[in-house]
């Protein structure tokens, strides 16, 4: 699996301002069916480890706070 090259470079984007991980919310992590989100206990809040997101939708649908955006690509919409 490749490791996300920087955040947007990637499917999963996170709003760092909307994000409660720093709470102890891991909604994002727990949903995701390939285990690509993690949370960044320094910044308190949830990001794409591996770029291999199948655009599923759960981590955005299920995010409490609506800060994760998925960004699906216009040939697959």
């Amino acid at each position: 699996m490749p490791l996300a090259a920087h955040d947007a470079s990637v499917p999963v984007v996170v709003d760092e301002a909307k994000c409660i991980a720093a709470k102890g919310c891991t909604v994002c992590v727990d949903v995701c069916p390939l285990d690509v989100l993690a949370i960044d206990l320094v910044r308190g809040s949830a990001f794409m480890k591996y770029d291999e997101c199948w655009y599923c939708m759960p981590c955005e649908v299920d995010c409490p706070t609506g800060a994760v955006k998925v960004n699906i690509p216009y040939l697959l919409r």
